[in-house]
């Protein structure tokens, strides 16, 4: 336990000169932040969905390890938090700006969603941290193939903290945030088994097209941004205000408050992303991380269930890997097959067992099919219909009385042996097949 600590303590160094910062506390630095969140307007949704990773169950509170050559150069205690003048901000978001085409910039709207992020909730940056790691390269994989941006990768932070099981209070879902109808445009599904928006593969793919087409109409990033936030009918409106101007920082001012504090939000997490160690925090690792994920293809309907009783992976892993079957079922076919991620000691059972995991039924399947068993054992047999007799009445026939009981007289003679149409009164005829 006391080599487990010194690890721990040893991750939350920093990698500045002495000259650039000064350090306290956390608990000394809870105040000195330039805008405090809650008067931030326009904010409560972005932040909202940052404080939500303080709810997730995946993570082991593990910090990702480096190089030992890196670990504590400057003999910074933990906990300590370092605080840099306006300066180095500029210094450093200038240094960004040089590397990318986005216009990066600095100004006091950055510096106070910075300060968001590297003092008030510094957890909860390093449990996005560790979710970068397992998210962003496959942002950039998507990003670089339509040949965008990769700082682009960022706007899923905006958007959803890089929560997977983010859901707004509007009903956006997932890391991308897809309403229904926008998510559909882009060919996402959403059934009552399926939601594709929640499928981190083709939800990336769809955001990536959906910037694409926004920024072949406006021709500047951060207006696609804007657009992505707010929409694009709100975007130019705004436009039209700002007297046509195709800027975001001339158009700010007529955007709706969240919008507003996007873009500055977006320039934040990228400094953020890229000087995390700076001011001492570092990625804390989800399970998945650790424990390493695989994709394998589903050929047959299957459950989350059969699942978890064949192979014995968790309920909760299931559901955190793929939360885009709502249900916990897999609606797949030769055909049609499914993508499922799980923990990659599991991926390997699952090659080997396939057929096995499809044929087999769970406890609850069992138990369903022997109470109807049951249940049937004890279903009353229909009673058998009765034999119709009728008594002949003076001046009836065969003939009428056939008719009356819709039969031939055929027949009224077959169930009666009679030779011939000759009755009498008060006879006993039987005048039904039964």
């Amino acid at each position: 336990m006391k080599t487990k600590s010194l690890l721990v303590a040893a991750f939350f160094i920093l990698f500045i000169p002495f000259s650039f910062a000064q350090v306290q506390s956390i608990s000394d630095t809870e105040d000195t932040t330039s805008v405090a969140l809650d008067t931030v307007l326009g904010e409560s949704e972005i932040m909202r969905m940052f404080e939500s990773l303080g709810d997730l169950p995946f993570f082991a509170e593990r910090y990702l390890e480096y190089d030992s050559a890196e670990m504590n150069p400057y003999g910074y205690e933990f906990g300590e938090v370092p605080i840099f003048p306006d300066e180095v901000y500029k210094q450093r978001i200038e240094k960004l700006a040089a590397q990318t085409t986005l216009p990066m910039v600095y100004n006091p709207a950055v510096r106070a969603k910075i300060d968001n992020y590297v003092f008030r909730f510094r957890a909860f940056t390093g449990r996005m941290l560790g979710l970068s790691y397992v998210y962003f390269p496959m942002f950039e994989e998507v990003l670089d193939k339509y040949n965008m941006p990769l700082e682009l990768k960022c706007l899923a932070v905006v958007e959803s903290a890089l929560n997977p099981l983010a859901v707004s209070r509007v009903g956006a879902k997932g890391l991308w945030q897809f309403m229904f109808a926008t998510g559909k445009q882009y060919g996402l599904k959403s059934n009552s088994l399926v939601d594709d928006r929640f499928d981190p593969a083709k939800e990336t793919e769809a955001a990536c097209r959906f910037m694409l087409d926004l920024y072949n109409r406006y021709k500047d990033w951060f207006l696609v941004l804007a657009a992505y936030n707010s929409g694009p009918g709100t975007v130019n409106k705004a436009i039209a205000r700002a007297g046509g101007v195709m800027d975001y920082w001339a158009i700010c001012p007529y955007l709706p408050a969240e919008t507003q504090n996007y873009v500055p939000t977006f320039i934040a997490i990228n400094y953020v992303i890229h000087y995390a160690k700076e001011h001492n925090i570092y990625p804390i690792a989800p399970d998945m991380l650790i424990s390493g994920t695989d994709t394998v293809t589903v050929h047959d309907v299957l459950t989350f269930a059969q699942l978890n009783e064949t192979l014995g992976v968790s309920m909760k892993d299931l559901e955190t890997y793929n939360p885009q079957y709502t249900k916990g079922i897999i609606p797949a076919s030769d055909t049609v097959p499914f993508i499922l991620r799980l923990p990659s000691q599991y991926a390997v059972q699952f090659s080997v067992r396939e057929k096995e995991i499809y044929a087999y039924k769970t406890r609850e399947q069992i138990d369903k099919e022997k109470v109807l068993e049951e249940a049937q054992k004890v279903v009353v047999a229909p009673p058998k219909p009765k034999t119709k007799y009728h008594t002949v009445k003076k001046g009836e026939t065969l003939s009428s009385i056939a008719k009356k009981y819709r039969v031939t007289v055929s027949s009224i003679k077959k169930w009666n042996n009679l030779k011939s149409n000759t009755i009498r009164t008060n006879q006993r005829l039987r005048v039904s097949s039964k």
